[in-house]
């Protein structure tokens, strides 16, 4: 091997290992008027120092942003008014989280992912990227994944570029559904039943699609209001409605979607600690085997009741 050809290999080893070392963004396009799950990674320390903060800017036009704590980091949020006001869910929504900071260690050679849900707003314009600065802190340095591109320059030409998401256009599904991405899963549509007071029990429903190339499995959920979060399944046998939890959870084959309905597969709110009225919004984590913990907001809406009005039903162990 000559000397340039030494170089050439030594140049472009150097660009693979630059670009892998910056902070990016694991989805890095998702629709306006959508519910989004971002995960920044970060690859890499300062100079072989390790990372001990990370802190992570909130662009205006993200709202209702909720970070995932990780075991052995310290989670700080840091709120304040945003320069709009937004809707979101019939609520006018002025002020909210602005930066999140995870405290901890993560040794140079050890790779990591920090994360937080978030709603796009419909004033996030379409087809332009919004950036995400980044900030890493080491013992005695700092690595800011901050400098965004002016109009028509090339991301490339900068050191240390915020990670960018493409907003796509809020059309179709995207615009009356909530979409939400954890891992190959996407999530659409998450609604609960409105229930009477002193209500027992509320029935949950969402579309899962699984885009990968292996299988899934809705195992359970926890809830705020609720004491038990199960997968359920309500069947017919003669003339009578059974419901039963569904043990080993829910598959989600790879490439299938699984609609979670009434009358069929469904998440089923159990001891419940307070009335779900129609018009609020409820956060649920959902728990899957191989996407994780996914934290979705249910629209909570007075259902019909077509797929349980033929014949009787059985919920006799629904309180329990």
């Amino acid at each position: 091997m000559n000397i340039r050809t030494i170089s050439l290999a030594l140049f472009a080893g150097t660009l693979a290992t630059s670009a892998f070392a910056h902070a990016t963004l694991e989805v890095k396009e998702a629709p306006a008027a959508s519910y989004y799950k971002a995960v920044v990674k970060i690859g890499h320390g300062c100079d072989g120092e390790p990372t001990t903060t990370v802190r992570i800017t909130i662009p205006e036009g993200i709202i209702s942003v909720k970070p995932r704590p990780k075991a052995g980091w310290n989670l700080e949020i840091t709120k304040g008014d945003y320069d709009n006001a937004y809707e979101l869910h019939g609520r006018e929504i002025t002020a909210g989280v602005k930066q999140i900071t995870w405290t901890g260690k993560l040794p140079d050679e050890w790779y990591d992912e920090f994360s937080f849900n978030a709603y796009l707003t419909d004033r996030l314009p379409a087809g332009k990227k919004v950036f995400i600065p980044v900030v890493q802190e080491c013992p005695g340095a700092e690595m800011a994944w901050a400098e965004i591109p002016a109009e028509g320059q090339n991301p490339h030409e900068l050191a240390r570029p915020a990670p960018a998401l493409l907003i796509a256009q809020a059309s179709g599904k995207h615009a009356m559904a909530h979409v939400i991405k954890a891992g190959d899963l996407e999530i659409e549509t998450p609604v609960a039943r409105a229930t009477p007071p002193n209500a027992p029990v509320a029935g949950g429903y969402l579309t899962i699609r699984n885009t990968g190339l292996a299988a899934d499995r809705l195992v359970g959920g926890t809830a705020t209001f609720a004491g038990k979060v199960e997968v359920h399944e309500m069947t017919m046998k003669d003339d009578v409605m059974k419901m039963r939890a569904l043990a080993d959870g829910l598959e989600i084959q790879a490439g299938a979607e699984v609609m979670l309905k009434p009358g069929g597969f469904h998440i089923m709110f159990m001891q419940l600690r307070e009335q779900l009225k129609a018009g609020e919004t409820r956060a649920v984590t959902l728990h899957f085997e191989r996407a994780g913990e996914v934290e979705l907001h249910f629209d909570v809406k007075a259902i019909g009741r077509d797929g349980m009005k033929h014949g009787k039903t059985d919920h006799s162990k629904h309180g329990n």
